[in-house]
């Protein structure tokens, strides 16, 4: 262990003056690969954590530049976080929240190429998902203003080539949205925030093989939508609708009925002007 951080550590110096070189990169990452191991085994996971390895990553989070190298570390550390996140668990939620680990994604999700932007985004996620976590972020309105924030610049420059792991980061977003979207309190000061290009055809059709995202999708728009009116203007109609799920089922009818009420109005109102001409 100790090697190890020597050799993560070595790496600091030439990341802040712009000196990553091949050799420098390569050895790091293979260290992190083996942090990954650890972090990711039941029974080395929480040892991992008491002794506060994570944060030895954090530097390479927190990197603003672009360039291959810097990507390469950030990606390998944000696959070490990832894996202590898969399993839901209060300790390690705790431990992110306390060492500003939320920061350090935001930054990933605002830099980072599209893969990088997944596994940050899936982080962000399993951590709301906690309790502590959702609270943590809503206790103050620069919080989650801040996260809906770079959840919305994410979807306005989404990068549609990139097919591979599109649908893996659009899913997590929906997530993201839906879980924040829990609260009540909240949820009618964040529906200026949601960006409805989601709603778009270019990107209901990246995860239209996806059931799940599909699903969280147009729980979103009902959640969002509800007595704002919102739902009237969405251009929802192409969502496929054809599944055997109950409660999207029950969303579809929800979501239609404002524009089903329009529709008999209208149909009244017909016959009545007629009848004064």
């Amino acid at each position: 262990m100790r090697l190890l951080l020597l050799v993560i550590t070595s790496a600091y110096r030439p990341l802040v003056s712009n000196r990553l070189s091949e050799r420098v990169v390569r050895r790091t990452c293979n260290a992190i690969g083996l942090f990954q191991t650890l972090a990711s085994h039941p029974h080395t996971k929480m040892s991992f954590i008491r002794a506060s390895m994570p944060e030895y990553l954090y530097a390479f989070l927190k990197t603003r530049s672009r360039e291959r190298n810097y990507e390469r570390l950030r990606f390998a550390s944000l696959v070490v976080i990832g894996s202590l996140v898969e399993v839901d668990n209060p300790e390690v939620v705790d431990y992110l929240l306390a060492t500003e680990m939320f920061p350090c994604c935001l930054c990933c999700m605002e830099i980072g190429t599209t893969l990088s932007k997944t596994v940050a985004t899936f982080i962000i996620y399993r951590i709301l998902l906690n309790e502590k976590g959702l609270n943590y972020l809503l206790s103050m309105p620069e919080r989650y203003l801040v996260v809906t924030h770079c959840l919305e610049n994410m979807v306005e420059i989404l990068d549609v080539e990139d097919e591979e792991y599109l649908p893996h980061l659009l899913k997590n977003i929906i997530c993201c949205y839906l879980r924040i979207s829990e609260n009540e309190k909240i949820r009618a000061d964040l529906s200026g925030y949601i960006p409805w290009l989601l709603v778009d055809y270019k990107y209901v059709n990246i995860i239209r093989g996806d059931p799940e995202a599909l699903c969280n999708l147009r729980r979103l728009i009902w959640l969002f939508g509800s007595g704002t009116g919102i739902q009237e203007n969405l251009p929802v109609s192409h969502l496929d609708w054809s599944s055997d799920d109950e409660e999207c089922n029950l969303l579809r009818t929800e979501i239609e009925k404002p524009k089903m009420a329009k529709k008999e109005v209208r149909k009244r109102e017909i016959p009545e002007r007629r009848g004064r001409v």
